[in-house]
């Protein structure tokens, strides 16, 4: 591929939250997939697992049981209702409106194990950073076959949550999900310029 045209791809792609309900074909899917199993991982272990959550009543279910911890987690903080319920319902039309979700998880079944913690911690990290590569790719292949995608975060925070609600095994520790459909909204965002983050040795 050419390089800038690789780059200008990368740089038009957007985090996108709204979509339209028509759902994602499963060719997509399977594309999608398979873009995220080629992600470089440590040791090439490929310590990534995926969820695809497609039930209206599973994402409901979902979205319920993760705003009721969210809830309870801003109570804790000291947070206004006001404010509590308008960041519940944001995550719960987020999920139950996206077509298609993608959980990542990772695993450590196939990781080293060491007789140090410090190693062990690290090779949670390798992982983790593993399954975060996987996600990127799924996030540039939605970008090529025109679907709109978003990153969410909070299912580090709740995660034997999600796992009991999606009955998971129990070595796959959920990392973050991907909101997918046909974008329903064009973003324009800009980007610090590399050279403010970038030190030179």
């Amino acid at each position: 591929m050419n390089p800038d045209v690789l780059l200008q791809f990368i740089r038009e792609r957007r985090s996108l939250r709204r979509y339209e309900s028509r759902a994602v074909p499963p060719y997509c899917i399977e594309q999608l997939l398979e873009a995220a199993n080629w992600a470089p991982s440590a040791h090439n272990r490929q310590p990534w697992r995926f969820v695809v959550i497609e039930a209206l009543a599973t994402k409901e279910r979902l979205a319920r049981e993760m705003g009721a911890r969210l809830r309870r987690d801003l109570q804790a903080d000291g947070k206004s209702e006001e404010f509590i319920e308008a960041d519940a319902g944001r995550s719960y039309a987020r999920i139950t409106s996206a077509p298609l979700l993608i959980l990542l998880c990772m695993s450590l079944g196939d990781m080293d194990v060491y007789t140090d913690e410090q190693r062990n911690e690290h090779e949670a990290t390798m992982a983790q950073q593993s399954a975060a590569m996987a996600g990127q790719n799924i996030l540039l292949m939605a970008a090529s076959l025109g679907l709109g995608a978003c990153w969410m975060c909070a299912p580090l925070f709740c995660q034997g949550l999600v796992a009991s609600v999606l009955d998971l095994p129990p070595d796959w520790r959920p990392q973050g999900m991907i909101t997918l459909g046909y974008p329903a909204q064009i973003r324009k965002r800009s980007r610090d310029p590399w050279e403010a983050k970038t030190l030179w040795r």
